[in-house]
């Protein structure tokens, strides 16, 4: 990670430690547009996170997909309910048009519109809040300038979906593949999330005594911490090459390590916090909730496997 990422990383860890801690998390998504607003505005005035990927020309920061992954997997790791995924996808999307709409694309990069992209209309990300809408099918890209959203019902209260339908719309361009730029960056939030439920229980375990000592001294415990770690740390390597080279192979890759690894960190957080793992109060599952409700977003594992195999086996 470069010097200036860190500092980008730095940077959302701490307004995410002082802004979302879990009681705000919690009035987050149980708020009317289901995100912290003043949070957001801090993101986009002091980080410019919604600006990340728009060259400098269209009034962006001109960043890399790489920064937006660092900050995703920052909000990843408190399950900070944000538009950053769905607005920065949409952005992608519209850079895609031979003369992109600058006007549009500005709005977005400040925060004052949310966007979202529609891989699956019934389960679209910040569907339900977007001002801007953007749809994949079929190779090409284009813009609901009329639709109507109606939210559904999720595993994952942190993340709320919404089904879209089209009223109007306008063809942008040929698709380069958001789909799997899409995959990375979710990928990259879900490390973020592993990362915080291998903490939450290595924590866990320092502190909870049985037979008179800490679980966490106990040797099966500590192989079945230590095989976590490196589970976590393999996928992160793997997010982060697909990072710097988002092929469609590296992108399921990413996307199949980073969602086995927030599974197995949120199912060894559950079971070995025990009951109260599952109390209301206590942050174990609502990583539990995400973990599964971020593994059939954009496309199950079995459909990404699939699309990895062709990739793969496919001769060129």
């Amino acid at each position: 990670m470069t010097d200036e990422r860190e500092m980008l990383r730095e940077t959302v860890a701490a307004l995410v430690a002082k802004h979302a801690n879990p009681a705000a998390v919690r009035a987050a998504m149980e708020s009317d547009r289901g995100y912290d607003e003043a949070l957001w505005q801090l993101l986009c005035e002091q980080v410019g996170a919604a600006a990340l990927v728009i060259p400098e020309q269209l009034g962006g920061a001109g960043g890399e997909l790489a920064d937006a992954a660092t900050v995703l997997q920052e909000l990843g790791r408190a399950l900070v309910p944000s538009p950053l995924l769905g607005t920065t996808l949409t952005e992608l999307a519209l850079l895609a048009a031979p003369e992109p709409d600058a006007d549009t694309l500005g709005g977005l990069a400040e925060g004052t519109s949310i966007g979202a992209l529609v891989l699956d209309a019934d389960y679209v990300v910040n569907g339900d809040i977007a001002d801007v809408v953007v749809a994949v099918d079929d190779g090409q890209l284009s813009r609901w300038t009329r639709f109507s959203a109606q939210p559904v019902a999720t595993m994952d209260p942190t993340r709320r979906l919404a089904r879209v339908e089209p009223e109007e719309t306008e063809t942008i361009g040929a698709d380069p593949g958001i789909a799997d730029t899409a995959a990375i960056l979710l990928a990259a939030e879900q490390i973020g999330a592993a990362e915080r439920c291998l903490e939450l229980t290595v924590e866990y375990t320092k502190s909870r005594v049985q037979f008179g000592r800490p679980i966490g001294s106990f040797q099966a415990l500590k192989h079945r911490m230590a095989d976590l770690y490196v589970t976590i740390a393999a996928a992160k390597a793997v997010v982060a090459d697909a990072c710097v080279d988002p092929t469609a192979t590296n992108a399921a890759t990413a996307r199949l390590a980073a969602t086995e690894a927030l599974a197995a960190a949120a199912a060894e957080g559950i079971q070995l916090h025990g009951g109260i793992a599952i109390t209301w109060e206590h942050d174990m599952h609502l990583y539990f909730k995400r973990a599964h409700g971020s593994a059939h977003l954009l496309s199950a594992p079995q459909e990404v496997l699939a699309r990895l195999e062709v990739e793969v086996l496919e001769p060129s």
